[in-house]
């Protein structure tokens, strides 16, 4: 995103339109989330569940695979 504003700008009203614009777009999912469950709220719940193991388990894998030394040692490999 860009900002075309005036340099006179103060710093804090730019740091919280970006704030502003997260919040919306969250709102906006959580919405999408809830409509592609039929409107259930609790549908959506599982489906992240879900889908945040999935990627929690992709994670997993995929650091059990990276070589220590491609990662200069941030990532340990479990015993």
């Amino acid at each position: 995103m860009t900002y075309n504003g005036s340099p006179g700008v103060n710093a804090s009203e730019c740091s919280s339109e970006p704030e502003a614009d997260a919040a919306a777009s969250l709102e906006a999912e959580v919405d999408e989330a809830i409509a592609m469950c039929g409107g259930d709220a609790r549908a959506a719940s599982r489906a992240t569940l879900v889908a945040n193991a999935c990627l929690e388990a992709e994670v997993e894998r995929l650091t059990e695979a990276i070589s220590t030394g491609f990662a200069r040692g941030r990532v340990r490999k479990p015993p």
